[in-house]
């Protein structure tokens, strides 16, 4: 890490578009956290065909300013609903909203943004450091290396599903079908495009996101969320937390920064993961674990400041290897593919502006989410007011404007329809819409460093386990993708013969 380019990335931040466009990522980001049943990947998909027109810095700088706003946001509704806006927000009820009922929804509000504030602020020191020297180990990385981090990813993601594995595994496996829809990049011939112009260059990432995020969101909320949920009246004229608050909330907002960043590092991790592990981390630490879901300041502080530290370590594996740690991140590699920049270890070098402003932007943006979220939160709770009949109809409208923007093409709103009808089928068969969507992203990536391997090694699949580094991250794919299927053989083996 070098001074010069820290100044080089906040003279890129702190340029006029640059600054407005970190303010638009980070107010509709906490907008969105703010409105239940909507979050950070459905509406990404939302933008994402806007920024297209922007140039790759100014479009990553407000793509992650959503993000992390969003996470920003979802505590509002968290803790005077009972309703998360985002789902990493979903363990912030559990303390967050009987705070609201003892009459300290202010202080419950402001631990939870000064503790986002400072676990985020963690979390970007960390990237700005680690991100660099985990470039210097990725240029080691070739073809068969990538490959067997491809695998691992994969693995990671249907490990940590919180559903099925087989079903995880099936959703990955139909993204990789539709990944290779299109002309083959290296013979030139078209696979599975029935004669069918729109198809030569695949499938979009942005109508299926926008199908299966946005259009699915908005069926499977009108079915759900029609009820409204009274919301906590309660007074915000003292936000800032106790002497007391504050003494048992700072150990939980340094070990939750530090929990979240370190699970953001992993593929298939992320803020939802992060905040669950530091709830449960709290409640065995503290000498009271009886006070947890009874208003406990630490259920707030823990698990709010472990989501946003989640979302500055998500980059990392973004920046340095290509390979996105979530469904946002790889929506923001499609953003970059589609500018023509390929994220990996020689980012850091050839986009240096990109990547040190986007880390300074993060600096600010914590500092804007500070001032919009505290004043401004009676503001917020009026948008909770806002009807469903007049709010998810402009949703849907936004979606069908974005993809046919693109390329003027009505048969990508037709590919967005379908993808929306098949997310929310899903959606009622449990099938979770995240490992499709990180398969398609990843799906060219994986098959292009398949097939350069093969080149390499004239056909032979042993080259995957010739080398340290790709034998290595391969043998660890394959205990996380078996695991899951071999556990309850484990289990009933166990009780058989305790038996």
């Amino acid at each position: 890490m070098d001074l010069t380019n820290i100044l080089m990335g906040f003279s890129v931040a702190l340029s006029w578009s640059n600054l407005a466009y970190c303010f638009i990522g980070v107010l509709v980001g906490t907008l969105i956290g703010v409105l239940p049943g909507l979050g950070p990947s459905a509406t990404i998909s939302l933008l994402m065909p806007s920024t297209f027109y922007l140039d790759s810095t100014s479009a990553v700088i407000m793509l992650a300013g959503v993000y992390y706003g969003a996470m920003y946001g979802g505590s509002t509704t968290s803790i005077l609903v009972n309703m998360p806006g985002e789902a990493a927000s979903v363990v912030t009820c559990l303390d967050g909203y009987q705070m609201a009922r003892q009459g300290r929804g202010g202080p419950a509000l402001g631990i939870a943004a000064f503790g986002s504030f400072i676990a985020g602020t963690m979390s970007i020191v960390g990237l700005m450091f680690a991100a660099p020297a985990m470039a210097q180990i990725a240029l080691k990385f070739g073809p068969p290396e990538y490959f067997a981090l491809i695998v691992l990813a994969f693995s990671f993601l249907i490990y940590t599903t919180s559903g099925s594995p087989l079903k995880a595994s099936m959703m990955a496996i139909l993204g990789v079908f539709i990944g290779t829809i299109g002309t083959d990049f290296i013979t030139g011939a078209p696979r599975f495009v029935y004669g069918i112009y729109t198809l030569r260059d695949g499938i979009g990432i942005v109508p299926v996101v926008m199908g299966l995020f946005g259009v699915a969101e908005v069926l499977d909320n009108l079915e759900g969320l029609l009820q409204r949920t009274q919301i906590i009246k309660t007074k915000f004229t003292d936000l800032f937390p106790t002497l007391q608050d504050w003494k048992e909330s700072i150990p939980a907002i340094f070990r939750g920064g530090f929990i979240g960043f370190f699970l953001g590092l992993l593929p298939g991790g992320g803020a939802i993961m992060a905040s669950f592990v530091s709830y449960a981390a709290e409640k065995r630490i503290s000498k009271h674990p009886e006070r947890f879901g009874k208003g406990a300041v630490q259920g707030v502080a823990g698990p709010e400041s472990a989501n946003n530290s989640a979302v500055g370590a998500n980059f990392i594996p973004l920046m340095t290897f290509g390979i996105p740690a979530n469904v946002v991140m790889a929506l923001i590699l499609g953003a970059l593919l589609v500018h023509g920049i390929r994220p990996g270890p020689m980012l850091i070098q050839e986009a240096p502006q990109l990547f040190w402003g986007v880390i300074a932007s993060m600096y600010i943006g914590n500092v804007m989410l500070l001032i919009l979220n505290l004043p401004l939160i009676g503001i917020w709770i009026q948008v909770l007011a806002i009807p469903y009949r007049i709010l998810f109809p402009f949703i849907l409208l936004f979606c069908v404007i974005g993809v046919y923007s693109l390329n003027n093409d009505v048969l990508e709103i037709i590919i967005m329809i379908v993808f929306g009808l098949l997310g929310y089928l899903m959606r009622k068969i449990k099938y979770e819409p995240t490992p499709l969507v990180f398969a398609l992203v990843l799906s060219p990536l994986m098959e292009n460093a398949l097939r350069q391997s093969l080149l390499l090694s004239e056909g032979r699949f042993g080259i995957f386990f010739s080398r340290p580094i790709s034998c290595t991250l391969m043998v660890c794919g394959i205990i996380l993708f078996v695991l899951p299927f071999l556990m309850p053989w484990l289990r009933q083996k166990i009780v058989t013969g305790g038996s």
